[in-house]
């Protein structure tokens, strides 16, 4: 929406790619490169459909098809088996059925009987804005240029004046069956058209094949795009800038200290994550002089409301003071404010068929001078949110330079927001995992253990950050986490657990990457063996300064957040039967162990009135992909025990009661079973996963 010309979309269809593939395929095709910008349609936005013939399997006669992207799918990433496919025949039969506007949401519950090869793939509300517009192809998308036209005050003479009659304009209507008749109207009556625009919704386009179709509705977006950025020349966006943008250190520093604040006031049902974004995009917004109005008007497009909420709460921040320890202190009486106002809101709207008010907390957070933090369920449904948002201020910024912006009316928007068709999908999905929600901190993440702590973690659920001195290490094992679960869900930061203020910027990182922190897991480690008259000064204090200073030092910034955000929290340190029994040539090693198992004590006290549990998990002999274990260590105790490196794990093995190896997978079992709920009442705990070592019993 800016006013250069790479605002415009590049055409990306490539013949040579597309040439030979089927009707399915192709409209895959379409769809995939279609979503995949997001000037075109956010996440899980808009649809796409095509009518095809294919072969009935009872009768082998060809039928004509619908296939249209299924119920919670994304047009850019989806697959085929995202589509949910229907008899075309059938859903012309549905018309026979409706009974009227009043009661056009019982139509959904009919689509399954229209369903083409028991495709399991769920229908989708929109199903009848495809099915019934009379062409082979149809796309449907929420464009930035677009909705700018839609949510203007006048967005029918816009859509006249830019398009003239190539694309008309039907009022807002809540989509559904009713609207899919309403389509079906328009383009029997206006049959030169190549489409119509949704006030205060989106885009529906159409064509004979699928190049057609995307040509057409890359052309359109284009049109809108180059008409509102001739009338945006040399206009001030958003009446001008209120505020100047403080320095990107100090924009990260108040973000920093507001998410765990905000958090601790918005994980009352369910640990939140959060999301910072100060693009250029956000701050010419929230420094602008419209910010305040705007953002109370809400937005328009139904997907944005959906995903951000009825407003954003605009955090009170003067930006020229930066009194960041004044914006703290006034955030829990606005935070109660905007509750207020939702359940307000709730009140006045709902009917005697509403679903039960929701979480009343706002997702979008506003601060002049330094950007944007969103609040969700997950990272990325936090990351997605703040996307929505930024398509919002897109809507806005156009909207506002040729017109008069119009957000979505309360009454409409709560009627989508509670409706009783969204209330069902958000009653089919699946039950939370174990840790969803939850932030951890794994020092030593590269290793052995911290790596398999950290995919125990992330398989159930949680937001996990890698820290590590070892840069390579971290990196290969951070992209390894990330292609498995993905990226918004796994960080790394590089961290010297002996240096105050490389512990610092990693729990700083954490803090602007996820919100703050529910776990750690104090795993760095180092290992040596000497006789004590061998033993060097410097060994000595490299022990200490890693085992015992090390789990201070990322104990206490934990504490820092965990208390600030008042939901309580789990540290768990990764001991060694040393910490309890004495070993031959490893007095410095030992002597660190049992000063940090004797220091989790400690904290357990200290953390127990905030609901913070510490405890322990002791390992013994974990030889397989722990780094502890290479170079010298594996050498010096091969050596102390009269045997050779081969010889080592059997050793260790049989030396044990259940005569069985430890696993860095067993450590990582250990420290979920602490990290979870299911250890609520734990505290000041010693967890030994070393298959039995009578001189390491606690009692």
């Amino acid at each position: 929406m800016k006013t250069t010309k790479n605002q415009f979309l590049e055409n990306r269809w490539d013949a040579a790619y597309a040439a030979g593939k089927s009707e399915s395929d192709l409209l895959l095709y379409r769809s995939n490169i279609l979503g995949s910008d997001k000037r075109v349609t956010n996440y899980g936005g808009g649809n796409t459909s095509a009518k095809i013939i294919e072969t009935d399997p009872l009768t082998g006669d060809p039928v004509e098809v619908l296939w249209v992207k299924g119920s919670g799918g994304d047009i850019g990433s989806m697959q085929r088996d995202g589509f949910a496919t229907l008899y075309m025949d059938k859903l012309y039969a549905l018309k026979a059925l409706y009974r009227g506007v009043t009661y056009e949401d019982e139509m959904v519950g009919y689509l399954p009987h229209c369903t083409f090869r028991l495709n399991p793939r769920a229908a989708s509300i929109d199903t009848p804005l495809h099915a019934y517009v009379p062409r082979k192809h149809v796309d449907h998308v929420h464009a930035d240029a677009i909705i700018a036209i839609a949510a203007s005050e006048n967005s029918q003479e816009l859509t006249s004046e830019i398009f003239g009659d190539r694309i008309g304009w039907l009022p807002w209507k809540r989509p559904g069956y009713e609207l899919g008749l309403w389509l079906e109207t328009f383009c029997r009556d206006h049959p030169e058209a190549d489409g119509v625009v949704l006030e205060s919704h989106g885009l529906f386009t159409w064509g004979d094949t699928a190049k057609d179709c995307y040509d057409c509705t890359i052309n359109v977006i284009n049109q809108a795009t180059g008409w509102l950025a001739e009338r945006m020349v040399n206009t001030a966006a958003f009446g001008g800038a209120k505020y100047e943008s403080l320095p990107w250190d100090a924009r990260q520093n108040v973000a920093t200290r507001l998410m765990p604040a905000i958090r601790r006031h918005v994980s009352g049902n369910q640990h939140m994550v959060g999301h910072f974004d100060d693009s250029d995009t956000v701050l010419e917004f929230v420094n602008s002089r419209s910010m305040a109005p705007l953002a109370a008007l809400g937005t328009s497009c139904p997907d944005h409301f959906l995903r951000t909420k009825i407003r954003p709460l605009v955090i009170d921040f003067d930006p020229a003071q930066a009194d960041t320890d004044q914006a703290l202190a006034g955030l829990p009486e606005q935070i109660a404010d905007y509750r207020a106002d939702y359940e307000a809101y709730y009140e006045r709207c709902r009917n005697e068929t509403s679903p039960p008010l929701r979480d009343p907390n706002a997702v979008v957070y506003l601060i002049p001078g330094v950007g944007m933090i969103t609040f969700a369920k997950d990272k990325a449904t936090a990351r997605i949110s703040g996307e929505f948002y930024i398509n919002a201020i897109n809507v806005m910024r156009g909207a506002s330079a040729v017109s008069t912006y119009c957000g979505l009316p309360e009454q409409d928007a709560f009627d989508i927001e509670y409706w009783l068709l969204e209330e069902a999908k958000l009653q089919r999905m699946p039950a939370p995992k174990s840790l969803a929600g939850r932030i951890a901190l794994i020092t030593g993440g590269a290793g052995g253990i911290g790596a398999a702590t950290a995919r125990r973690f992330l398989s159930e659920g949680a937001c996990v950050l890698l820290a590590d001195i070892n840069a390579q290490s971290l990196s290969d094992t951070h992209a390894e986490l990330a292609q498995i679960f993905g990226d918004d869900r796994v960080h790394a930061v590089p961290m010297d657990v002996t240096k105050e203020s490389s512990v610092a910027a990693a729990f700083e990182t954490l803090a602007r990457t996820f919100g703050g922190i529910d776990i750690l897991v104090s795993n760095a480690g180092i290992a040596s063996s000497a006789p004590v008259e061998e033993t060097s000064l410097a060994l000595w204090n490299r022990n200490m300064d890693i085992l015992s200073t090390g789990y201070f030092l990322v104990s206490r910034e934990a504490f820092k957040i965990m208390r600030t955000q008042d939901t309580g929290g789990s540290i768990i340190f990764v001991g060694s039967k040393n910490a309890l029994a004495a070993s031959p040539n490893a007095a410095a090693y030992c002597t660190a162990k049992a000063s940090e198992l004797h220091l989790a004590r400690c904290l357990a006290l200290e953390g127990a009135d905030a609901g913070i549990r510490v405890n322990v998990v002791n390992p013994d002999a974990v030889l397989r992909g722990s780094r502890i274990w290479e170079g010298e260590w594996l050498d010096q105790r091969a050596l102390t025990y009269g045997t050779d490196k081969a010889g080592l794990e059997k050793m260790y093995r049989d030396r044990s009661l259940l005569k069985r190896s430890v696993l860095p997978q067993d450590i990582a079992e250990g420290c979920y079973f602490f990290a979870a709920d299911t250890s609520a009442k734990s505290t000041g705990n010693i967890l030994n996963v070393d298959a039995g070592n009578v001189q390491a019993f606690t009692r």
